[in-house]
């Protein structure tokens, strides 16, 4: 009994010890922090007396009741510090002071620096979870001797380097999450020796090599997530065995070869996502035996051969995409079995035949996008009889015949494009009331009657595209109560009658078209409330009268077109005004007088064409101050005089200036101008020495005054060079900034933010750094400074790719006003929100805490239809690329704003060059 108790002190002692041991040790890390006053480890203390007394080991000294920790036998097995806001390092961590520590998880905390090798000390460890974290440098090798390791999570930090061969020796491993970070190299052969693994996430890195076959030996693995690194080579046909498998995800790779038949095995599989890889090669028919499977995405291959009918056996599937791919012959009327089938994307393809009549039972059906294709025929008849079909596109095929009854009455759609078909019928009769629809697009297809004013309550419309087409008759002022409208297209039909001035409550509008119709009248005044326009074209119409100078409003107008028309008297000097404009075309009209001098302010003008009018007079010498890429075409007018020497008209052509009997210059076909006459008569030598004696006196006179005036401009050219480096701007820069004088504003970013002083900064990208700049008007804009080894190529071609970039204009994209740049700096100016980027916002706990879910669920739809409009509604699609919370900010309504799209391609990576146009333009999946 005495042996018994004498034990049992003794335990007691040591554990007693032990405790106050873990505790110093663990209060020693805390010490380390940047933030060692965190509220939330305020229980983190010993007492005073607790090295002396045998009492305080006990009862206080013990961190068993501190936060986050728990104990067994009196020793520290359990520590949880999960998003308690630590700001520190693992340096201090006491590995070795912890020898019962099985369950360590430090998630969503701010650590930084290396994982120590010290880890390899805990071995119980259990459960290690770091993720979310910011970890750098690579992962210790010493991870592998955790023998006992059930639970591995490092994703979402900064870690790099390849994955150690030491992981595959963890035989207890179950859990393994090294996704989101910078991790490269091939994927470990050894880790086919995990037999227990059932999860393996390694999506978010830079990882490369084959896919090794020896991750079909990992029988137990449900879930397999290799998405968005760049493994090439084939799929393993060794996945096959993975017959427990539910979510293969190996999209955003570099993948080749064909679709190993094997993946019909996994019978278990619930999400099977190949896309965007260079798989080739025809769909096996055996995945048609995944009777599992919920999701098929397969888009953005290079698939070629039938749809197998086999995939009508997938009674599950809600998810088919084989958009992007080589895909031909008919589409299987099988998929018609598919009865819980919400989503099918098609586009792009080249499929032909009838779209399957066998369709339209899929009452379950969302969204059905089969555009871009070669499908003839008609349309299903009973598509959207079920009514919650929401989008439906089939634009760019060959289809016929009229539009299906079902859609008449589809309340729910959203969006509906059926442009560049051959669909016919009477336009007034097979559209309804739409509550919800947002865009809708009928062009070149060949509809009749006329347009009706339901189309007006539609309320939510944001896109009506009706272009070439025969429609007929006036255009329904009804259309004016689309507050929402932005895009109105109605161009090349055989319209009629006047442009209502009801058009003047469409304040949301950015493009109207209305060019090639039987339009008459006057342009209504009231058309000068459109102030958010950034394209108008009236063009090939009868409209007559006089310009309105309500125009001049359009203070973000790119684009201006009323050539081919009947308008007359003179063209109103305030259009000079529209300082963004990069087209103005008032050719074929009847238009007089002189050309206005302020044209001069047109500095973002690409073309000016003011030929076949009645105009008269000079040439204004101050269009010599339009930029010389400008293609101006002044011909067939009245004009006389000179032609300008300047820039503007240094490079004209005969054919620019034709049909102008008084004009002369030095261009080729043009009479030259007459030179002053000169008095050639002998002269008396007494009319010569009168001569001198007047000369005399008015050359030193005139000697005199040179003189002055040279001290004069020499002193005024050195105030000029100090105002000159003041503001550091080049004469020879561009800059093309809408609703504000580009040059000007250059001026007062460098003066706002102390010639980008780092004080200013407000963050930091891969291609330049973003400052706040809070201009003397009391605008504040977020400019981004491209980083200076981006060098400019081609100023006319990245111009233009930034005008057609700040044409985009949506409620839930970031507006990019414009570009400036000179010699020292080159800028994109945007629209400044004060909220901060979603990334930051969640990184942040009292801020996230606010984002309750319903303000998330608005951010998640904000971001789709963002994505939506650029990738559908922008012609050609806008390709973003680098989608992430970084690149979504937050406005002082906490609504969603893109931004950065575009720019990630208009400069190469680690290029000093600017990349073309076309870099910008194309297709990649939305947010994937």
């Amino acid at each position: 009994m005495i042996i018994i108790v004498l034990t049992s002190f003794l335990c007691f002692l040591g554990s007693a010890s032990a405790s106050v041991e873990e505790a110093e040790a663990l209060l020693k890390w805390k010490a380390s922090f940047q933030n060692p006053d965190n509220p939330l480890l305020s229980s983190w203390i010993l007492p005073p007396n607790a090295a002396n007394s045998s009492h305080s080991r006990k009862e206080i000294a013990s961190p068993c009741t501190w936060y986050g920790v728990s104990c067994i036998h009196g020793s520290v097995n359990w520590l949880n510090l999960t998003n308690s806001s630590i700001n520190g390092t693992l340096y201090n961590f006491p590995f070795s002071s912890l020898p019962n520590l099985e369950y360590v998880d430090l998630t969503l905390n701010d650590l930084s620096g290396s994982i120590p090798p010290q880890i390899g000390n805990l071995s119980k460890l259990l459960y290690l979870d770091l993720q979310r974290n910011l970890f750098s440098n690579t992962i210790p090798r010493e991870i592998g001797r955790l023998k006992n390791l059930q639970t591995l999570h490092l994703n979402a930090n900064e870690l790099n380097g390849s994955i150690p061969e030491e992981i595959g020796q963890l035989r207890s491993l179950s859990d393994l999450a090294l996704a989101t970070n910078d991790l490269d190299g091939p994927i470990p052969a050894s880790l086919g020796n995990l037999k227990n693994l059932t999860y393996l996430y390694f999506y978010d890195n830079l990882l490369s090599g084959p896919i090794p076959p020896e991750l079909g030996l990992l029988y137990n693995l449900v879930e397999l997530y290799l998405y968005r690194n760049q493994l090439p080579g084939p799929i393993p046909p060794s996945f096959g065995n993975l017959n427990k498998l539910e979510v293969l995800h190996l999209y955003s790779n570099k993948l080749t070869g064909l679709i190993p038949p094997e993946i019909g095995n996994l019978t278990s599989l619930h999400s099977l996502s190949l896309f965007s890889n260079s798989i080739s090669g025809s769909i096996p028919p055996s995945l048609g035996n995944l009777a599992s499977l919920t999701l098929l995405h397969l888009y953005g291959n290079q698939l070629s051969g039938s749809i197998p009918k086999e995939l009508g056996n997938l009674k599950l599937l809600e998810d088919l995409e084989f958009a992007d791919n080589l895909l031909s012959a008919s589409v299987p009327a099988t998929l018609g079995n598919l009865s819980n089938l919400q989503y099918l994307y098609l586009r792009r393809n080249h499929l032909s035949g009838p779209i399957p009549q066998e369709l339209g039972n899929l009452t379950k059906l969302v969204a059905m996008i089969m555009s871009e294709n070669q499908f003839s025929g008609h349309l299903p008849d009973k598509l959207c009889e079920s009514g919650v079909l929401r989008n439906f596109t089939v634009n760019d095929n060959m289809l016929t015949g009229p539009i299906p009854r079902g859609l008449k009455n589809c309340t729910s759609l959203l969006r509906a494009v059926f442009n560049g078909n051959q669909l016919t019928g009477n336009l007034s009769k097979m559209f309804g009331v739409y509550p919800h629809l947002d865009f809708m697009d009928l062009s070149n297809n060949n509809f009749h009657g006329e347009l009706s004013g339901n189309w007006g309550r539609c309320r939510n419309l944001s896109t009506l595209k009706i272009a070439e087409n025969n429609i007929s008759g006036p255009i329904p002022p009804e259309l004016g109560n689309l507050a929402q409208l932005g895009v109105l297209n109605l161009s090349s039909n055989h319209l009629t009658g006047k442009i209502p001035m009801e058009f003047g409550k469409l304040r949301s509008m950015l493009n109207l078209f209305l060019q090639d119709n039987q339009l008459s009248g006057s342009i209504p005044q009231e058309m000068g409330s459109l102030d958010q326009l950034l394209s108008l074209d009236l063009s090939s119409n009868s409209l007559n009268g006089s310009i309105p100078e309500t125009l001049v409003n359009y203070k973000q107008l790119f684009y201006l077109n009323l050539s081919s028309n009947l308008l007359n008297q003179n063209i109103p000097a305030q259009l000079g005004n529209l300082i963004t404009l990069s087209s103005l075309d008032l050719s074929h009209n009847f238009l007089e007088g002189e050309i206005p001098s302020l044209f001069r302010n047109l500095q973002s003008l690409g073309l000016l064409d003011l030929s076949h009018n009645n105009l008269s007079g000079f040439i204004p010498q101050d269009l010599d101050e339009l930029p010389g890429s400008t293609h101006i075409d002044i011909s067939f007018n009245n004009l006389e005089g000179p032609v300008p020497p300047g820039r503007a008209f240094a490079n004209f052509t005969i054919e620019q200036v034709q049909g102008n009997k008084g004009l002369c210059g030095n261009i080729t076909g043009l009479q030259p101008c007459e030179s002053p006459p000169v008095e050639g008569k002998h002269k008396t030598h007494k009319g010569q020495k009168l001569v001198l004696i007047i000369l005399l006196p008015l050359l030193g006179s005139l000697l005199l005054f040179c003189a002055f005036a040279g001290a004069f401009l020499l002193c005024y050219r050195r105030k000029r060079t100090e105002r000159a480096e003041d503001t550091d701007v080049d004469e020879d820069g561009f800059y093309s900034v809408a609703i504000f004088d580009g040059r000007e504003m250059f001026k007062q970013i460098l003066k706002a933010t102390e010639d980008f002083n780092a004080t200013f900064c407000i963050g930091e990208g891969g291609y330049g750094s973003v400052y706040k700049a809070n201009l003397p008007s009391a605008d504040v804009v977020a400019v981004k400074k491209l980083h200076q080894s981006s060098e400019m190529t081609d100023r006319n071609g990245f111009l233009n790719e930034i005008r057609a970039l700040t044409n985009i204009r949506h409620r839930n994209i970031v507006k990019l006003y414009g570009f400036c740049s000179d010699s020292k700096h080159s800028m994109l100016v945007y629209e400044y929100l004060e909220r901060g980027s979603l990334a930051d916002i969640l990184s942040k706990e009292e801020a996230a805490k606010k984002l309750d879910w319903q303000k998330r669920v608005n951010i998640v739809k904000g971001v789709a239809y963002a994505l939506s409009y650029m990738h559908h509604d922008c012609s050609p699609p806008i390709v973003h690329r680098d989608i992430s919370s970084k690149n979504i900010l937050l406005d002082s309504e906490d609504e969603a704003d893109v931004s950065d799209f575009g720019t990630a391609k208009l400069l190469k990576k680690d290029s000093s060059n600017w990349s073309a146009l076309a870099g910008t333009y194309g297709y990649i999946a939305p947010g994937n």
